[in-house]
């Protein structure tokens, strides 16, 4: 019954009509889970959320929300942000009413500081420098038994491009959610300066990254080599940061591992759970100790 019923995937199109990666790299991961957990095939369907005010209902089974450019603040007062934050709502209270198979969601960059704003996590600003490369990322112990990131070692590299960065978690509103910190910056170029949070755990459901999980070294490596490319970020970063890139991506277990694992098993448990006669003999890791989802902690949040 089960390996013929299709999982239905939205792709929540961030980048504003913008040439980028990362979509096309969501796309293939999404691509590489057809029947590949309990021969389930899965249905994909982007929307076009930024640029033509595209969202979809709760007709899905899971949801992945891009990275994009510019300010979490553009889409203020703009009809696309509240049919956007209306899904969220809606998903949100669909999965804590209970009673139907839940909604699964993973926000990625641009879409982390939204939902980040849309909860009032943290504080959302503009950096003093942009984030630009491939950076490493450190796990708090909060990450150690969640199912995407128990494999991942302590300090992992992800590809990191931000004007703005989510600091200092309001812990009052994260308690009351249960929700978890799970990843922060590894190092500020000045220590006086917070550690953004780079990994957060809505839910059993939803969770978000600052970096993206999705960037594929090959792609990224073509894509930066270009003649106009090159030139933007030397312009932009100088030549030191553009090479420096560039041997991180010529390297490629330097996010090759963050690929392989995040979104993978995303779609993987998603996919399990969304399968309940066989979910319960399948998952090999369940996302907290002692099936309890703690709240967070300053000390989680902040080492």
């Amino acid at each position: 019954m089960w390996q013929n019923l299709p999982v239905k995937i939205a792709v929540l199109d961030l980048y504003d009509n913008e040439p980028n990666q990362g979509l096309g790299c969501i796309k293939e991961i999404v691509r590489r889970a057809h029947r590949k957990v309990h021969h389930r095939p899965v249905e994909l369907e982007v929307f076009e959320t930024r640029y033509k005010s595209e969202t979809p209902g709760l007709t899905h089974d899971i949801y992945i929300s891009s990275g994009g450019p510019g300010s979490p603040f553009d889409g203020e007062g703009k009809a696309w942000e509240k049919k956007h934050f209306r899904l969220i709502d809606d998903i949100w209270n669909h999965n804590q009413r209970g009673g139907q198979p839940p909604k699964f969601v993973f926000f990625i960059c641009h879409s982390f500081q939204m939902m980040a704003r849309f909860f009032d996590l943290a504080t959302i600003q503009k950096r003093e420098k942009r984030s630009f490369g491939i950076i490493p990322v450190k796990k708090t112990a909060l990450a150690t038994d969640d199912f995407l990131f128990a494999k991942l070692p302590d300090v992992f590299y992800a590809a990191d491009f931000r004007q703005f960065e989510v600091i200092q978690p309001k812990i009052n509103n994260l308690n009351p959610l249960g929700a978890d910190v799970l990843a922060t910056e590894k190092q500020r170029g000045r220590p006086d300066l917070p550690k953004a949070l780079m990994a957060v755990r809505l839910s059993n459901e939803m969770i978000g990254t600052q970096f993206h999980p999705e960037a594929d070294p090959i792609s990224m490596l073509f894509h930066f080599r270009q003649p106009e490319r090159k030139r933007q970020v030397v312009e932009e970063y100088g030549e030191a940061a553009y090479y420096e890139m560039i041997a991180h991506l010529e390297d490629p277990k330097n996010i090759l591992l963050t690929r392989r694992l995040i979104l993978p098993r995303f779609l993987r448990q998603s996919i399990e759970k969304l399968t309940p006669e066989i979910e319960t003999h399948t998952l090999s890791l369940p996302i907290t100790k002692a099936g309890e989802k703690p709240g967070i902690s300053l000390r989680a949040a902040n080492e």
